[in-house]
């Protein structure tokens, strides 16, 4: 298994277990990447996944945050 796919996943469990709520906003890219020992780009790649499984949304300028319900139907209009 890819080491971003690891990350996602250990993400995507903290969503699940309600470490991380609907609506919060995820540590920036380099914090994350600090915390779990890994490259930037590891990082960002994990992301993408979380983004890809309708986890997380990222707003421009503003960072990443932890999908709503309505963010998720706004994403399937």
């Amino acid at each position: 298994m890819y080491v971003y796919a690891r990350v996602a996943d250990h993400i995507a469990a903290r969503i699940a277990a309600g470490e991380l709520v609907p609506g919060t906003r995820l540590p920036g890219e380099r914090d994350l990447a600090a915390e779990y020992g890994v490259a930037l780009g590891t990082v960002r790649r994990a992301i993408e996944e979380l983004r890809d499984r309708g986890l997380v949304v990222t707003l421009p300028a503003k960072g990443t945050y932890i999908a709503r319900p309505e963010d998720l139907a706004s994403q399937s209009d």
